[in-house]
């Protein structure tokens, strides 16, 4: 069934700018990469050929591309630059599935780590962030792709998601050439700059500056893409999604898998303790000052990977992936609100009780004394509770004795309880998301009684 037009001559033309623009970056690169990068020696029979004829070749193709947008005035039916239905199906049966795009953001996460010498070198990392703005202009052929993306709400979000990866590789670009440095036995940069400046004229002048480029930009902003203003809120008419800010998504992510005391209150309170507390159980005094990844591995991979699959990614997939009822949807799929998704999600107690045992669950009877509908509740949960008492005092032990017993010594007992405690925390939200999508776990311990489910 076809809701929509695809293509309207407005889009193409407003991708050709986009291009255009692209034209323009990749024309200064090609002008730095022809005093910086050499000659080929041999290519294709050439001898001599400047490597940035590579990037010049490209380039002219950028600026077809925008003549060929910005010259469209007739049907947008027939626009051949889109695309393909079968690498669409294929984006969507990966990015719909949660259990394919929680493998997916976590290769990318190892690979970014393993990787990082080799994508950091700025000519590989221009190379990264031209597909990425080839795939969203490709994509923002597909009605369906534009009408998420384009959203006004939405627009900061793609935004963020460069900023992100472009501060991401500044540290590691940064990190890895103070590493080479000390491993040369050489100072790092950071510790060689040591000229001083006033705060008057040089910091204000430059904070002055900045402002008036903020604010010209957010005035800029403000007219190209106005606010979404909508009618009062109601409660007989709530949209569907019904989603919090972009920031809070990662939240509302953690609702689908946890209690709201455990998503919104526990988990949010153990995060801000935590950053709290990490200046206090950090022993390591490498890298005080200046980037360095060698000499801090363990804590920027964790840091790491609770920034980016632990939040960037739930943030993106609340914003661009969670539609109507909160089901899944793909990049390229319709947000059809009559989208049905089965969920037999099943609790510990009763596959324990009525699948394995095949015997009646245990229930408290309200009319009992509260020591008795207790010992009912314990009975039928003491698995779960287990479970939980196992992960949370038996693993850090066995992680001191372990993979973590350099950590132990040199922290002490009661640092060390606080970080492996920190990172069961952190582990915890990617374990109940697998559980929940291989076994339709829904609680461990679920004790609805009490209002106290895990």
């Amino acid at each position: 069934m076809e809701f929509h037009p695809d293509l309207t001559v407005g889009v193409i033309n407003g991708l050709g700018w986009l291009y255009l623009l692209m034209f323009f970056l990749n024309l200064g690169w090609t002008v730095q990469s022809f005093k910086k990068d050499g000659h080929f020696e041999w290519c294709f029979g050439w001898e001599h050929i400047p490597k940035a004829s590579v990037w010049a070749l490209y380039t002219v193709g950028l600026m077809i591309f925008a003549f060929v947008h910005l010259t469209v005035r007739g049907n947008a039916d027939t626009f051949l630059l889109r695309l393909p239905l079968w690498f669409k199906l294929w984006v969507d049966s990966i990015i719909a599935n949660p259990i394919s795009y929680f493998i997916v953001s976590m290769v990318l996460f190892g690979l970014m780590i393993w990787l990082r010498n080799w994508w950091v070198e700025p000519t590989r990392a221009w190379i990264l962030f031209n597909v990425s703005v080839l795939f969203l202009a490709f994509s923002m052929t597909d009605y369906d792709f534009r009408q998420i993306v384009g959203k006004p709400d939405n627009v900061p979000i793609v935004g963020m998601l460069f900023l992100v990866g472009f501060f991401t590789w500044l540290y590691f670009y940064e990190a890895g050439k103070n590493d080479r440095l000390i491993a040369e036995g050489l100072p790092v940069k950071k510790k060689e700059l040591t000229e001083q400046v006033l705060v008057w004229p040089d910091l204000v002048y430059t904070e002055m500056i900045c402002m008036i480029l903020v604010a010209a930009l957010l005035i800029v902003w403000g007219v190209a893409l106005p606010a979404p203003l909508e009618e009062p809120a109601s409660a007989v008419k709530t949209p569907n999604p019904s989603k919090a800010p972009w920031y809070f998504l990662g939240l509302q992510e953690m609702l689908v898998y946890f209690d709201p005391w455990m998503a919104g209150v526990v988990l949010p309170s153990i995060i801000l303790v935590g950053l709290m507390a990490v200046p206090y159980i950090d022993f390591n005094k490498a890298g005080n000052g200046y980037y360095t990844f060698n000499q801090r591995k363990f804590a920027v991979i964790t840091f790491l990977f609770g920034f980016l699959p632990l939040w960037v990614a739930m943030i993106v997939l609340g914003t661009f992936i969670r539609g109507p009822n909160w089901n899944m949807f793909g990049l390229y799929e319709y947000w059809d609100v009559h989208k049905l998704e089965v969920l037999n999600n099943i609790n510990l107690s009763d596959w324990f009780w009525l699948d394995t045992l095949r015997l009646p669950l245990p229930r408290p009877n309200g009319d009992d004394p509260f020591l008795v509908q207790a010992m009912v509740i314990l009975k039928r949960e003491w698995l779960g509770l287990l479970l939980v008492v196992l992960y949370l005092f038996a693993i850090p032990p066995l992680l001191a004795r372990t993979f973590m017993r350099g950590f132990f010594v040199r922290m002490g007992f009661i640092r060390f309880m606080v970080l492996a405690n920190l990172i069961l925390f952190m582990a915890a939200l990617p374990l109940k998301m697998i559980l929940r999508w291989t076994f339709n776990l829904k609680y461990i311990v679920a004790i609805p009684e009490w209002f106290f489910n895990i």
